[in-house]
């Protein structure tokens, strides 16, 4: 069964007291998906993300990252295990370039973070494989620009990069998209569609426009459950889809 997903939950909960977050979630996400997980606002996106990377321990059900339980693995060994979260730049990696950023997370990944940075420069293997993922994401330009200087939008984009210099099974994005202007979320949802099919993408997104484009499967969580799940054409169809964002929008 591990070969027909990339990681799957089982009654999967979490609650504080008499505040249920999420509730029975039972979700599968095949590898190579484009996945989008989408819901008002407290609908439990969030929680579900953070259940999923360890950052908290379920109340309730498990996870599972292929066939492996790991339910109760810390944060750090799901990275090395194939699953990545976007990191955080900002607190990261701000003064450094793009390429000194990207090659000090595939030095981590390889088990050479204690050797420092102008011997990791030394090493054109390591090099070589941070300037192939920058072009990927058609970041080659701004290999030595500094990340704290870039525009928002490529900010993200170098967030991408230091997660996929882990080389996950499965990338989870939490709304990347959010604060960067249109035309820059479309060229970053384009990079996005070109990633190899052997990562596996799950993302929250409120622009349903980007969601409907860039999705192949999308899930809906109403009050921390799972309300439905199909292709972008069952879900724009489906009129309890249409009924929640109706009522959000109607109330603010």
């Amino acid at each position: 069964m591990s070969q027909d997903f990339t990681l799957r939950t089982e009654g999967l909960g979490k609650q504080w007291g008499a505040f249920v977050a999420n509730s029975d979630i039972n979700l599968s996400f095949t590898p190579g998906a484009r996945h989008a997980l989408i819901g008002p606002n407290g609908a439990g996106k969030t929680t579900f993300i953070n259940l999923l990377t360890g950052a908290l321990a379920p109340s309730s059900g498990k996870v599972f990252l292929g066939g492996q339980d790991i339910t109760h693995m810390p944060q750090h060994q799901r990275v090395h295990s194939g699953m990545t979260r976007t990191f955080q730049l900002n607190t990261l990696f701000a003064g450094l370039t793009v390429l000194e950023s990207v090659a000090l997370a595939i030095s981590e990944r390889r088990g050479l973070q204690r050797v420092w940075w102008q011997t990791v420069a030394k090493r054109a293997d390591v090099i070589d494989e941070a300037m192939a993922l920058l072009a990927t994401l058609k970041l080659s330009d701004q290999a030595n620009s500094v990340t704290h200087s870039m525009a928002y939008g490529k900010q993200r984009l170098v967030e991408i990069a230091l997660a996929l210099a882990t080389k996950p099974r499965i990338l989870l994005l939490d709304e990347p998209a959010a604060g960067i202007p249109q035309a820059e979320s479309k060229e970053l949802f384009a990079v996005l569609a070109q990633l190899p099919r052997e990562v596996t993408v799950l993302f929250i997104e409120h622009d349903m426009g980007l969601v409907f484009r860039f999705a192949d499967r999308i899930t809906v969580l109403v009050g921390g459950k799972v309300l439905t799940e199909g292709t972008p054409a069952e879900i724009a169809a489906d009129p309890r889809v249409k009924e929640v964002y109706l009522g959000e929008a109607e109330h603010g």
